[in-house]
């Protein structure tokens, strides 16, 4: 085991499988002790079991380190505060929150039940700021902490998650906002898009999509390529004193490939004296703002 983390604390949401187990290894391999959080749910967010979070506790300790489980939703605020309360009983401290706990209801959006809705924005953006939100209070009396949130490529759009998309895009604002919150008492905020395949990524649903697109066999290759356990080295390095430099910043991260997203600036700008009217909008838009625009889904001609 390695060192680099030696003596802090983190928790770790959604880790009894998938891309959060990963995190929790990579973070439990350099020395950290960690608060493995995890509902046991389905990939719905139904359901709930202890066995998901002991698990990977007992992976933890096998490989000699150090680790509690928690079965709280992050959903609640009562949830968010027992998991940091969980991390203070059981090693007097916190120092590392990894916020990666989610569930999937993907629909189109004229087919999307306000229920699926809520419960997508509740587990991902509130279950973020449910967490987040007592970490911050402990991480200002200590004037430290590592903040790493979880976004997702579906923020930059993606068919039938509208929800998913909403919240995972909300995440990328609130982490630059908890970036210049925190920052002044040497917290840092930053978020990753992770590519994985876990069984969010590989459902049944998206494998008979790509099956009937005729691509099953790409899919399924594709997907076994794109290891979980890949993502958490990204993590410890943000952990770490290393990154304390970086701060509000989203980086992609998958299986042999990581990048670093720009952040949004005008591409053009128009200006003049005054407000633009209604006529003058109609005849510059074309010749400038708008030039050369296609749309990236246009209308198509009504299935038989």
């Amino acid at each position: 085991m390695g060192d680099r983390l030696k003596g802090r604390v983190a928790i770790v949401t959604g880790s009894g499988g998938g891309i959060g187990r990963g995190e929790a290894l990579a973070l439990a391999s350099e020395g950290a002790k960690i608060v493995v959080n995890d509902l046991g749910g389905a990939v719905d967010g139904t359901g709930s079991s202890d066995a998901a979070a002991n698990k990977v506790v007992e992976e933890i300790k096998a490989a000699g380190g150090e680790a509690v489980p928690n079965y709280d939703s992050v959903a609640t605020t009562e949830g968010g505060e027992n998991i940091v309360k969980t991390a203070i009983d059981a090693f007097g401290r916190l120092d590392i929150l990894v916020n990666n706990a989610g569930i999937l209801r993907d629909r189109m959006v004229f087919n999307m039940s306000p229920e699926e809705w809520d419960a997508v924005i509740k587990v991902h953006l509130y279950g973020h700021f449910n967490v987040t939100r007592p970490a911050c209070v402990l991480f200002r009396q200590q004037r430290s902490g590592r903040i790493i949130n979880t976004s997702s490529t579906s923020g930059l759009g993606n068919r039938g998650q509208s929800n998913y998309a909403a919240a995972k895009e909300g995440i990328v604002g609130f982490t630059r906002t908890l970036a210049l919150e925190m920052g002044r008492y040497g917290v840092t905020c930053n978020a990753i898009r992770p590519t994985a395949g876990t069984r969010m990524t590989v459902s049944d649903d998206m494998r008979q999509a790509a099956e009937r697109a005729g691509r099953g066999a790409e899919f399924e290759k594709m997907m076994a390529a794109q290891r979980p356990d890949d993502i958490g080295p990204l993590i410890v390095w943000l952990a770490s004193d290393d990154a304390a430099h970086v701060n509000g910043r989203t980086f992609g991260i998958q299986t042999g490939r990581i990048c670093i997203y720009s952040e949004p600036v005008p591409e053009k700008t128009e200006t003049k004296q005054g407000g633009f009217t209604i006529d003058e909008l109609f005849e510059l838009m074309p010749k400038t703002l708008a030039a050369g625009l296609v749309n990236p889904s246009p209308p198509e001609p009504p299935k038989e």
